[in-house]
């Protein structure tokens, strides 16, 4: 059997006499679409929060590819290949959406920050290859239209899609994604979709936080509900549609009827 990408074991985080995460244990498969659901203030955010590293846990493990990394900092962790991307990115929204994502690349960088100062061969080598990369990035995501636009001038969804691409030109071998479809109409949502499964289908896992049931249902390969803190579900979307204590939790019994 082959041993899980990451798991998560027992993670707790307190904050003073609250209990935000509460002995969440589950594990991500290579290759899948996971999403983590639960009502506001279920504990999604501050476990997002925990498995990248921005904050420390209380108890409990992460495991990565076999390494625990519970205690690593962010940006070692960042470097093993988790990255998050978040509700609100930070982007440079007087540089177009093609620049955006070369500087994005830098962290890649061969080239002292001198030599990128003074255009040495090896800056202007890595100026080539990040451009390059970034193009690619931004064609698969459905970008391409809009590479020579400032971001400032994008409309909501683009933007989303940009703080994404952002982070793909981390290479990401398990991609955080924060609430991607949030406040997007249908088309930007089914865009956004498609763009999620089309990182899954480059070798991406993907571990998302989202509120759009619909969204959700449609593009997990399995689901993690929270209530309170505490893990209450797991499984495949037709399992947790249909799981009781989700209903009173978090879907709501009129939800029951309307049916995804």
């Amino acid at each position: 059997m082959n041993m899980p990408l990451m798991e998560v074991k027992n993670l707790t985080k307190r904050f003073g006499g609250l209990i935000a995460v509460n002995d969440v244990s589950f594990s991500v498969k290579e290759g899948e679409i996971l999403s983590i659901i639960g009502p506001n203030g279920a504990g999604k955010s501050t476990l997002f929060k925990l498995i990248s590293s921005f904050l420390p846990a209380t108890s409990g493990q992460v495991i990565y590819q076999g390494e625990d990394i519970t205690s690593m900092s962010p940006h070692l962790v960042a470097r093993k290949g988790i990255i998050r991307t978040f509700q609100e990115t930070t982007i440079f929204r007087n540089m177009t959406v093609i620049d955006n994502v070369v500087v994005a690349h830098h962290l890649q960088s061969k080239a002292s920050l001198l030599g990128f100062f003074f255009g040495s061969p090896a800056a202007r080598s890595d100026e080539a290859r990040f451009r390059e990369s970034a193009s690619e990035i931004l064609d698969y995501l459905g970008l391409q239209d809009v590479k020579e636009m400032k971001a400032s001038t994008l409309p909501h969804g683009y933007l989303r899609a940009l703080g994404i691409a952002i982070g793909m030109a981390a290479r990401p071998k398990l991609l955080l994604l924060d609430e991607p479809f949030a406040g997007m109409n249908s088309d930007e949502t089914a865009h956004a979709m498609q763009m999620v499964r089309g990182i899954r289908d480059r070798g991406v896992t993907v571990l998302l936080v989202e509120h759009d049931m619909s969204a959700v249902m449609n593009i997990s390969d399995r689901i993690v509900v929270l209530n309170f803190g505490k893990k209450i579900a797991e499984g495949e979307p037709a399992a947790i549609q249909s799981d009781e204590a989700v209903i009173e939790a978090y879907l709501g019994r009129e939800d029951e009827e309307v049916g995804y």
